[in-house]
């Protein structure tokens, strides 16, 4: 089951304030991003963050579960918890790198 395109809108509106939001289909899917660092997945109308131990004390009490098989647990968020989905993505934000530029293929 796809993700419903009105979360993502809905999701992108709990994160105001906490920085550039934008997001993009993957894989029928989706990846939001927070001054483009890839903060959130959504998988199955579930939004999903990656167990980093900066969370632990804000959602370690929260289930997990792998976004798609074959990776590792995330954490599963309330996607009507706006509080708690802004400081997740804002600590979230603080640690993860920005992606590394890819190069062109060469011919």
């Amino acid at each position: 089951m796809a993700t419903d395109p009105g979360l993502i809108d809905y999701l992108c509106d709990q994160l105001r304030g906490v920085g550039t939001i934008r997001s993009r289909k993957m894989f029928g899917e989706y990846m939001i991003y927070c001054n483009d660092k890839p903060v959130l997945i959504i998988c199955e109308d579930r939004p999903m963050v990656k167990q980093l131990p900066v969370l632990e004390p804000l959602l370690g009490d929260h289930p997990t579960a792998p976004p798609y098989e074959g990776a590792k647990p995330h954490y599963v968020l309330d996607p009507d918890d706006g509080e708690t989905l802004r400081e997740a993505v804002r600590l979230a934000e603080e640690v993860t790198p920005l992606p590394k530029k890819r190069g062109k293929n060469k011919a």
